[in-house]
């Protein structure tokens, strides 16, 4: 240990004036000193004791107040992004409502299926992007932003064949796990057509770390205000109009998330073509290299799909209480979902600029910036759970005129807010970890946590000698989630930040 840290130590105090270079694009005065809002310093102190870290980031400087403004200005268009995004779920399922009862049970076993199968797995791989593209940029090397993404868009293609097989197989496969055959064929098929637009999603989410690695935050929003509306008018003429049905539907979402790497593409490239400094043109290189992008997805993947699975199991699980047992849960899991978007969104900005951070060597700014970001997370999370306890009994009416599914959802309503608090803090340590590049940590704490911990104690809450039921269920994961924010608040707490930037050094090499 001793021995790599004298490493990182002479290779930073030898590239004192490369660092000055790669460091110069946050100086005040240009663009991206605007964007990232962080000040250069003229001189490097080394006669600090910390030297050995602190070489590196002697040139940039940071304060709570700016990194505050920060986060707030870049997270509301992300947060308006993600709900965008959700509002095709919402759609989809208010559209199949009007259908029939039959057909929205097949596409709630359509969609569950495409969600951990298809955009779990894509997403869970793209944040390996939310590491390389941030530290690339932070570090200088512009073009290997865009290298990174072409090297992503060859695995998503690479993975997209197995899902591929896997979907156009479901009508056979369904049958087998579904009783209810002619429900299994007809989710099958709609499986098949939701197949067109899953590799849009895909290179979407890629495309989106690309601009979010150069501080460019609203390009995604600008896409979601095209593709969102025109995901609803598709919906109306394919389902009300030309009276397609469920193909209708499938077609209408497909072509609607086909359009949106196409959109981002045409915005990077003529509404803000500066963002093309980030690309190199096509490369060979993109072939190869890929062992530091798979060491970062395979977490990635894990982090994301594990978490799906864990909330299907909980559905699943409350199926087997009475049906209104299992209406009260869809209500608490929407909002819960709704109001998870708020977190996740603005993790994803700590994510880059941390990786920003840590890519130019500024561990004293990352420090000042992750101290800021414990704080504002802590806010956010007990304002989610202040919101969720004072309309508690109000949601559920919004949703249902069912009293007793009324009764059981308002009496579950302050744990789903404890849990909302837990959830933010646990997406600030997620989003800590991608920019520091540690998913492998994040990834099996959370699988560690969920199914060793959380999942049983929530079994044993609903069915056991508590016999607490759905609020057992939820009891069970609003604790998991707690330990799931201490674990990783122990890892970073404890973390040696040298090491951080030695091995965000390596993956560039």
């Amino acid at each position: 240990m001793a021995t790599r840290r004298l490493s990182t130590t002479s290779t930073l105090l030898s590239d004192k004036a490369s660092t000055c270079t790669l460091l110069s694009h946050l100086e005040p005065g240009r663009e991206e000193a605007k964007t990232y809002g962080t000040c250069y310093k003229q001189h490097l102190d080394e006669a600090d004791p910390l030297v050995d870290i602190r070489v590196g980031e002697a040139d940039v400087y940071t304060s709570p107040s700016t990194e505050a403004r920060f986060l707030a200005r870049n997270s509301l268009p992300l947060i308006a992004t993600y709900l965008l995004q959700y509002s095709f779920s919402i759609v989809m399922v208010f559209v199949v409502g009007h259908i029939g009862t039959r057909e929205l049970g097949a596409v709630s076993l359509a969609t569950m299926t495409a969600c951990i199968t298809g955009s779990a797995v894509c997403e869970g791989l793209v944040t390996s992007l939310d590491t390389l593209c941030a530290q690339s940029y932070g570090s200088g090397r512009k073009t290997d932003v865009g290298l990174h993404l072409q090297r992503m868009v060859l695995l998503l293609l690479v993975v997209m064949i197995p899902i591929g097989i896997l979907w156009l197989n479901a009508g056979s496969i369904f049958p087998r796990l579904v009783p209810d055959k002619d429900l299994a064929l007809i989710a099958g098929s709609f499986l098949r057509i939701l197949l067109i637009g899953a590799p849009g999603h895909a290179f979407f989410e890629a495309g989106k770390r690309f601009v979010q690695a150069q501080g460019i935050f609203n390009a995604s929003l600008l896409v979601l205000l095209v593709c969102a509306p025109l995901n609803v008018l598709l919906q109306y003429v394919f389902v009300f109009q030309f009276q397609w049905g469920l193909t209708g539907v499938a077609l209408a979402s497909s072509i609607s998330k086909l359009l949106m790497p196409f959109i981002l593409f045409l915005y990077v490239r003529f509404v803000n073509p500066s963002s093309l400094a980030c690309w190199g043109g096509f490369s060979k290189e993109a072939f190869h290299s890929w062992t530091p992008m798979i060491r970062l997805s395979i977490p990635g993947v894990v982090m994301i799909a594990g978490k799906q699975l864990a909330f299907q199991a909980i559905t699943f699980s409350a199926s087997y209480l009475t049906p209104a047992h299992l209406g009260a849960h869809s209500i608490l899991l929407t909002a819960c979902v709704v109001m998870f978007h708020i977190p996740f969104a603005v993790s994803v900005v700590v994510s880059t600029r941390l990786g920003n951070l840590v890519g130019a060597g500024a561990l004293s700014a990352a420090k000042t910036a992750t101290r800021t970001y414990c704080a504002m997370f802590a806010a956010l999370g007990s304002a989610d759970a202040v919101l969720i306890f004072s309309l508690g009994s109000h949601i559920p009416r919004f949703f249902s005129n069912d009293p007793m599914v009324v009764k059981i959802a308002t009496k579950v309503m302050p744990v789903l807010a404890a849990y909302q608090f837990f959830d933010a803090t646990t997406s600030l340590a997620g989003g800590l970890l991608c920019g520091f590049g540690k998913q492998r940590v994040a990834g099996w704490v959370t699988m560690t946590t969920y199914y060793l911990l959380a999942m049983p104690l929530a079994m044993f809450l609903c069915f056991g000698p508590p016999a607490l039921e759905l609020k057992g269920l939820w009891i069970g994961y609003a604790i998991g989630c707690g330990l799931l924010t201490c674990a990783e608040g122990a890892y970073l707490r404890f973390m040696n930040w040298g090491l951080v930037i030695e091995d965000a050094k390596e993956r560039q090499a």
